[in-house]
């Protein structure tokens, strides 16, 4: 059986020192990895498309509908750091299959919901089990990989965690539409079943070399933290920034936050070493995937209520139409990876990802239901995928990098939270603006089916070009943070698997 790669060789005492083994089964530990990311990924969008049928089945509200999403959203978000500190304490090997069994328990647990009580119950108990499988499935792939096929491996796994909320959206209209909506939730039981089976043959046995320490004050601080900012977004989406739930969480979470910055610099065993994000590279690919969240999460909603209710699609119809941006993603996050980008730095490739993806949501500022779909959609679509692949790959290799492998649960952890936590104000701030707009469209108009409708289009380009903007601000911001040139990858390791100080890191 594999063991989990600890470290390899050191490079950096003598050049008679051999480079660290590759693992002989590491592509199919890709393959288990990979699948686990697509399931996390996917579900935070696999149930969207099945939320009309759930809520006329149990008779839920529309605010209820919302709570069926952001109740994973919150317990992923507000949990991975605690998760990812979990896998490097008490081993990666053990938190993946934990995290497996207990995702598909929950999903079981969902999918036989009678009431709605317990379906919100089973995706927060989703969240809980994500947030402690993902991290330890992004640190079992940074310590797997080491030389230029690491950036290969990442190209994949980016692939995989940018398409994957286009890949939910076609899943679950397939299956809502022809099995019902409980077969979104019972899927992942497959998912986790094939995920357990290769995890448990693939991955070895970790022995923690030091006796476990966890920062209880500090995972106090984050857990609460977070969870008073992922609330206090999804409160905002629904009553407005103005409302007490809203700003009095988003103040609650920030003051929260801020304690949890200034114990980590105290604390002896810190649940987040602050040298993982103090880091200028790291730290602005961490950026970079906090910008790919905010912009790409309301896209995929807002897209979705576009062709559904202004163009009349089925939900199966919904995600076949996202084929273009998906297929885009994986070409342009996969050729990341190999020689096809092979002379460009991190810079252009996170930097010309941000503009493709301005580029495309610029170009759905024009969205008309009079239009052709291959005319008013896909060339949006394509840019965007394009752009959101080349950023995911290149950030999220440069954000998991030359970390001490003592660390690379909670680093891959700070990676997926930032993600989330730019999907939770994306979505909030988008809904904002989008109501605000409609609002304010039909004021002083008559709201008959046609001016409702012109509403909506109306709040969708308001959105489309909020997303534009976000993306043009971060290509200048990425552009002049990170260094030109290849020479940043090599010295974080990104292409060779060694760290700052020459030691190997995988």
């Amino acid at each position: 059986m594999a063991t989990e790669p600890t470290g390899g060789t050191r490079t950096g005492r003598g050049p008679a020192e051999a480079a660290p083994t590759p693992d002989p089964r590491r592509w199919k530990i890709l393959a288990v990895i990979g699948l686990t990311q697509l399931m996390v990924v996917l579900d935070a969008t696999v149930v969207n498309i099945a939320l009309p049928s759930a809520q006329a089945d149990l008779g839920f509200s529309d605010t209820g509908r919302q709570w069926v999403v952001t109740s994973y959203a919150m317990a992923f978000g507000t949990l991975l750091l605690l998760g990812g500190r979990v896998a490097d304490l008490f081993g990666r090997r053990r938190a993946f299959l934990v995290g497996h069994i207990g995702f598909a328990t929950a999903s079981a647990l969902g999918g036989a919901a009678a009431s709605f009580e317990m379906l919100v119950t089973a995706r927060a108990l989703q969240g809980v089990c994500a947030a402690l499988l993902a991290p330890a499935a992004l640190a079992l792939l940074t310590t797997t990989f080491v030389g230029p096929e690491r950036g290969r491996a990442f190209g994949v796994f980016g692939s995989l965690a940018a398409s994957g909320g286009a890949v939910g959206l076609l899943l679950g209209g397939l299956l809502t539409e022809h099995l019902g909506w409980r077969s979104t939730l019972y899927v992942n039981v497959l998912f986790a079943a094939v995920a357990v089976t290769g995890g448990a043959l693939l991955l070895g046995r970790q022995r923690p070399t030091a006796p476990p320490r966890l920062d209880l004050p500090g995972a106090a601080l984050a857990s609460s933290g977070l969870f008073c900012l992922v609330y206090g977004l999804a409160q905002a989406g629904v009553h407005g920034w103005t409302s007490p739930n809203s700003w009095g969480f988003l103040a609650a979470g920030a003051v929260l936050v801020a304690v949890f910055v200034w114990w980590q610099s105290r604390a002896r065993h810190p649940l987040l070493p602050l040298r993982i994000v103090l880091d200028r590279v790291r730290g602005t690919a961490l950026v970079a995937v906090f910008i790919t969240g905010l912009g790409m999460f309301g896209c995929f909603l807002f897209l979705a209520y576009y062709l559904q209710h202004n163009r009349g699609y089925s939900p199966a119809r919904t995600g076949l139409a996202f084929m273009p941006m998906s297929g885009s993603i994986v070409i342009s996050a996969i050729g990341s990876g190999t020689a096809l980008f092979s002379g460009l730095g991190a810079r252009a490739r996170v930097s010309g990802g941000m503009l493709l993806a301005a580029f495309g949501m610029g170009w759905m500022t024009g969205l008309s239901p009079e239009r052709a779909y291959v005319v008013d959609i896909v060339p949006g679509q394509i840019a965007t995928g394009l752009g959101m692949g080349l950023i995911t790959a290149a950030a999220m290799n440069l954000g998991t990098a030359g970390i001490d492998p003592r660390d690379a649960g909670v680093g891959s952890a700070t990676v997926n939270a930032l993600r989330q936590i730019g999907g939770s104000v994306g979505t909030a701030l988008m809904s904002t603006l989008a109501a605000g707009t409609a609002a304010a469209y039909l004021a002083d108009r008559r709201p008959t089916p046609e001016v409702v409708a012109r509403a909506a289009v109306e709040s969708y380009h308001t959105v489309f070009t909020a997303a534009a903007g976000i993306f043009a601000a971060g290509a200048v911001l990425t552009f002049f943070m990170l260094p030109g040139g290849l020479a940043v990858e090599r010295a974080h390791g990104a292409h060779r698997g060694r760290g700052p100080s020459g030691a190997a890191r995988d």
